[in-house]
């Protein structure tokens, strides 16, 4: 607790107390007046007093406050009329504490007291407990020791405001020392503090997940809406009776500002619109307990008590914030809010100050921001109505036009989103390689039941013409004498075997002949489809199977000899020349040529007589 400056005085009905409380919330005071005892509370101060006469609280107390000098003015009626008060002007003497001046000893031996039972003990304990707090006597700083101290607030015009009010208001600006840091130091503690709390984690979430980012973007706030008038543009605005009634409480001032005071003061209002702008958008325009930690934390001027050179230095402070801080942090969003901003200039002082309105009733009704009203936001509503419109307008081009790029941040966003697109797309070719086999494989397993499925509609039409184009050129090559000794028994064996073989890596496949079929019976052109799948299945046991000596089956080696078509003579000559030596168990080379066709396996052997016409 802060101990006011104050002072008394008093005339014969009434004693008048002047408390000098600045920066504090004219909207919150409390006070307890009982007899000798006289209690005040403003946050963040408190006053105690011990009068030497009675006070009464009847109704007829009256209280004035100045918001200028932050002075407090309270008249209290006196208990007795006309009676006088010894000793009003030791200041010391009355910020004692209540029986302080008694001759009750410092020392005292406790182990009598303690006869007692122990509840008995604690409920005198909780009655007896003091609540007063120590206070000392506030003594006001000289003009020298406030000219060494730093400045800051409208203009640069305020100092020692944090010199007793810093571990109070702690929360309000992010500098530890502002009356001993000067400008310089600021600057440097700022960038290095937003470059420590920048999060790439969160900056590449809201970058590649933005869907709220979009609909954000989306938003038109309350000064989009506005109708224009045609003189250079501005915006009619209109004033709510609360904001009227603000205007009339504050009093009318006038700023002496040099050039650079000026220029200063015109920046720092482009930094506090931006920040103002972007908690709009990111709200929707409903305000809630964030928005005045949004606004005062994304406005260097209100955190840090900087102070700008260009537009350029605050669009890039800002933008460094916007991506540090608060919950949406999207490069999208730094240029929507620039746009906004320039708008709202565009749209005339009235418009500024409607804004500046809605921030001071914000920090109003905040607990720590308050302040910040008394330093920047009361000061700039004053001043906006004072300047031309015509300036405020010039100043919406260059905002507009001022480039800002992400390199200009210096937070290496570009070299982050180069890194994470990378990553990205390794993870997209590593599920995609992982995935390729087994989509391949389902793809050629459905693949080769649909090919199969159907090569064996389509096959089984041409199959009556393959075989009687086969017989044809086996009756041919017989009588040529291509074949040995096996033409007469070829006449006899109308079943023609057609070479189509396997692949040799792929397993084979054999189906059992069916036990009604006669073995010398060829199927018509009009035979069953499943009647003409099941004899090309023969066919293919007959080319892979195991060539017996010349003596036992001289004629199936005929047939098969025959069988073979004039393209592949030379290659079926090497294996009838290899089977007539009479070496057993050789097994023939299949052909090259893949067979369209699914021969489902069984477990039934076959017979060697299946396959030797009688």
């Amino acid at each position: 607790m802060i101990t006011p400056a104050f002072e008394l005085s008093q005339d014969s009905q009434y004693l008048i107390l002047s408390i000098r409380v600045p920066y504090t919330r004219t909207s919150e005071f409390d006070l307890y007046i009982d007899g000798n005892d006289f209690k005040f509370y403003a946050k963040p101060y408190f006053l105690r007093l011990t009068l030497p006469g009675r006070i009464v609280e009847d109704g007829r107390e009256k209280a004035t406050f100045d918001i200028d000098k932050g002075l407090f003015t309270l008249r209290v009626p006196k208990e007795t009329a006309g009676e006088h008060f010894e000793g009003l002007q030791m200041l010391t003497s009355l910020l004692a504490p209540k029986g302080s001046r008694s001759a009750q000893p410092l020392v005292e031996d406790i182990s009598v007291a303690c006869s007692g039972s122990v509840g008995g003990d604690e409920e005198e304990d909780e009655e007896e407990f003091d609540w007063q707090v120590e206070q000392e006597v506030y003594t006001e700083s000289s003009e020298e020791e406030l000219g060494s101290l730093q400045k800051y607030g409208f203009g640069n015009q305020r100092s020692g405001v944090f010199a007793r009010l810093q571990e109070e208001l702690s929360d309000v600006i992010d500098i530890q020392n502002p009356e001993g840091t000067t400008a310089a130091e600021r600057r440097r503690a700022r960038l290095e503090a937003e470059t420590t709390d920048f999060c790439h984690d969160h900056y590449l979430a809201d970058l590649f997940e933005d869907e709220e980012i979009q609909r954000l973007l989306k938003f038109k706030p309350w000064w989009a809406k506005l109708s224009r008038s045609d003189q250079e543009g501005e915006a009619d605005v209109s004033f709510t009776d609360d904001e009227k009634e603000q205007l009339r409480k504050f009093n009318n001032r006038s700023y002496l500002l040099n050039k650079a005071s000026r220029h200063q003061v015109w920046l720092s209002l482009v930094d506090i619109l931006l920040a103002y702008s972007f908690e709009v958008r990111s709200t929707e325009g409903e305000h809630n307990v964030e928005s005045p930690w949004t606004i005062r934390k994304l406005s260097g001027t209100l955190c840090w008590l900087e102070t700008y050179s260009s537009l350029t230095e605050v669009l890039v402070s800002f933008g460094r914030r916007l991506l540090c801080y608060p919950l949406f942090r999207h490069f999208a969003l730094v240029s929507a809010a620039v746009q906004d901003t320039a708008l709202i200039l565009q749209s005339g002082k009235a418009c500024v100050l409607k804004c500046l309105l809605d921030i001071h009733k914000v920090f109003r009704e905040n607990d720590p921001a308050y302040i910040l009203n008394d330093l920047y936001l009361t000061d700039y509503c004053i001043w906006i109505q004072r300047v031309k419109s015509r300036k405020v307008t010039a100043l919406a081009g260059p905002v507009r036009k001022t480039p800002l790029q992400k390199k200009d941040l210096k937070l290496e966003l570009e070299e982050l989103e180069e890194a994470a697109a990378m990553v990205e797309e390794e993870e997209r070719e590593q599920r995609a390689s992982n995935g390729a086999p087994t989509s391949q494989g389902d793809s050629s397993s459905s693949s080769s039941d649909a090919s199969d499925s159907s090569s064996s509609s389509s096959d089984s039409s041409d199959e009556s013409e393959e075989s009687e184009a086969e017989g044809q050129g086996c009756s041919l090559s017989t009588e040529g004498g291509g074949g040995g000794g096996g033409g007469e028994t070829s006449k006899a064996n109308p079943l023609q075997p057609q070479p189509q073989p396997t692949s040799p890596a792929s397993p084979i496949a054999r189906e059992p002949p069916s036990a009604e079929r006669e073995p010398d019976a060829l199927p018509s052109a009009s035979a069953a489809p499943s009647q003409l799948i099941q004899e090309l299945g023969e066919r293919v046991v007959e080319e892979l199977w195991i060539s017996q000596p010349q003596d036992r089956h001289s004629s199936y080696k005929a047939e098969r000899n025959c069988s073979q078509p004039a393209t592949d003579t030379a290659k079926t000559g090497a294996i009838s020349e290899s089977s007539s030596t009479g070496s057993a168990g050789t097994f023939l080379e299949p052909s090259p040529r893949r067979n369209p066709l699914l021969i489902v396996q069984t477990h039934h052997s076959f017979d060697e007589d299946d396959f030797i016409s009688q």
